[in-house]
């Protein structure tokens, strides 16, 4: 979990703030809630007197339409306002959760790169615990409309018969005592068990996204043993709930029917003392079984306990700091990029100047720096000291929509999104038909893409692309808004040589920064930043370069 800056609230406050938030954004709702639950609740308070005048009118034989007619009306009114609750609460969880979701959204992408939280995580953030945290409202209203037809059954049946009342008040200590510990027990195993769920999302993702690799290496056993690690532990925090939970329902359970039978004693010697008639006791029953309504209702508490651990969550995200949008324009200029001593958790101290124009090709083996050297130049992240700068200009002084629109990005294994495929190279930009239809030509797959059933709009989700194929799509769409520098991070490794060649000579009057495995490609480069141990090495020609027997070995190792 991210650690908590010292100016940040406590996450128990920041998740109670967000459900207050949640409570409060859409007053008109929440004022319709209260108003039927408030019907709800006066006809549950209504329906045992009516009964008790409808048993005692046909008992007597007196006034027996009146009292049933009134019966009717009190128990279509509880009908009506249950089925009008419940469209309405369906409408305001799913709005507030949309609305957390959407909030939710915007902080992970204005965290981008920066984000602490792995992606499996943010999904369940996003899918569970929205959800849990936008149910907050209905929850609270049941249990407040349970809490006064409770006090106002005490209240009627103390009018009623207050010998009952008295029976009834003494059960009352014993269940607030289990609410309380209900409350108490389950809390903090509802919050484990949200947060390993979303470990256990994040490992499964992972292991999706290389499926391929563990088939090939003959992993599946041991990635199966990583993604369920955290099982034990999800399973104790499940246990825990779920103890906690049969321990307040049999309880529960055995409280209610103690309860009636001691108030039915009760009203049995009203009846035989003559006070109560045969449908007060009637009306009794009800009362009582209305007041210990709150008992039954004890398990909402689990589901307050888990929209409280739900919000703290995404209060997480929502309070993790972002970086401040740079407020300057660019300057004009060729695409020269620097770095000056810049340092991250993977490179150290790093300056090297990329002349406008140019074709520089980045080397190294696995682990040495090289896509964290493209993702400092174009701007994806920035260093923990020292400076990027473009045109002179330190990156995170550019205002973003500017910046991202003179760098293009490519990489070994794009992610391509949009609808259609002229949506998925059009991606991010206002680039038209034509515009896409070009870059298509220049990343040489333009042919591919007209042999579609339907071209261009053929849906994405329905057009078979290799590997090379969806690599070239990815070039297109880096170079679709004709930005003035070009980062290509291994994306043209999937492409054959001569492929690869033709693109990169189209494009050459742009900054093109690749990084490569191939000595064929580092040959054609004007310059070939040598990265090792996440410093610069060298940085020279090819030819130069390839005097050196640890350069040349540089190139025998597979790519990762």
């Amino acid at each position: 979990m991210p650690q908590r800056e010292a100016n940040q609230p406590p996450p128990e406050e920041a998740g109670d703030r967000l459900l207050v938030d949640v409570a409060t954004r859409d007053p008109w709702r929440l004022v319709a809630l209260v108003v039927i639950a408030l019907v709800a609740t006066g006809a549950s308070l209504l329906l045992p007197g009516a009964l008790a005048e409808a048993a005692d009118a046909v008992v007597s034989g007196r006034g027996a339409g009146r009292a049933v007619g009134w019966l009717l009306t009190v128990g279509a009114a509880e009908i009506a306002a249950d089925v009008v609750g419940g469209v309405v609460v369906v409408r305001v969880t799913s709005q507030a959760s949309a609305w957390l979701r959407r909030r939710l959204t915007d902080r992970l992408l204005a965290q981008g790169t920066h984000s602490p939280f792995d992606a499996g995580d943010a999904v369940s953030r996003m899918a569970g615990d929205a959800v849990g945290a936008g149910s907050i409202v209905p929850v609270v209203v049941q249990l407040a409309s349970a809490a006064v037809i409770s006090l106002g059954a005490v209240g009627l049946l103390a009018v009623l018969d207050w010998r009952s009342a008295l029976v009834f008040l003494g059960s009352l200590p014993v269940a607030l005592l289990l609410a309380r510990s209900h409350l108490k027990n389950t809390a903090d195993d509802v919050l484990a068990y949200q947060r390993v769920s979303g470990e256990l999302a994040a490992r499964l993702l992972d292991a999706v996204a290389g499926l391929k690799t563990i088939a090939a290496s003959g992993t599946a056993e041991q990635e199966a043993h990583r993604v369920l690690k955290p099982l034990p532990r999800l399973s104790l925090a499940g246990r825990g709930m779920w103890r906690t939970q049969a321990k307040m329902v049999w309880r529960a359970a055995l409280l209610l029917p103690a309860v009636e039978l001691a108030a039915l004693t009760a009203a049995g010697f009203g009846v035989a003392a003559h006070r109560l008639t045969v449908g007060d006791v009637v009306a009794v029953l009800g009362y009582v079984a209305l007041g210990m309504g709150l008992v039954t209702q004890i398990p909402l508490l689990t589901t307050v306990s888990r929209a409280r651990s739900c919000a703290r969550r995404v209060a997480e995200v929502l309070d993790e700091p972002t970086r401040s949008r740079g407020k300057l324009g660019l300057h004009r200029g060729n695409g020269t990029l620097t770095l000056h001593r810049a340092a991250t958790k993977h490179l150290h101290d790093v300056s090297l100047t990329i002349p406008g124009g140019t074709f520089t090709a980045v080397v190294g083996r696995s682990g040495s720096g090289k896509s964290t050297v493209v993702t400092l130049l174009g701007g994806l992240t920035t260093p923990d000291s020292g400076e990027a700068t473009l045109d002179g200009r330190n990156l995170s002084d550019l205002r973003p929509e500017e910046l991202r629109a003179v760098v293009g990005y490519a990489f070994a294994k794009p992610n391509l999104l949009g609808t259609t495929v002229a949506d998925a190279v059009g991606y991010g930009s206002w680039a038209g038909d034509t515009a896409v239809r070009a870059a298509c030509r220049t990343a040489r797959i333009h042919d591919v893409i007209t042999r579609l059933p339907h071209g261009y709009r053929t849906p994405l989700a329905e057009t078979p692309l290799s590997g090379g194929e969806a690599a070239r799509l990815g070039l297109a769409r880096a170079i679709v808004h004709n930005p003035r520098v070009l980062l290509l991070d291994d994306a043209t490794a999937s492409l054959d040589t001569v492929t690869e060649q033709a693109v990169l000579a189209d494009i050459r009057t742009k900054t093109r920064v690749v990084v490569t495995h191939r000595a064929a490609l580092a040959a054609r480069a004007d310059a070939v930043v040598w990265l090792e141990n996440g410093r610069v090495r060298a940085v020279a020609p090819h030819h130069r370069l390839w005097q050196n027997p640890d350069y040349r070995a540089v190139f025998t190792e597979e790519p990762a």
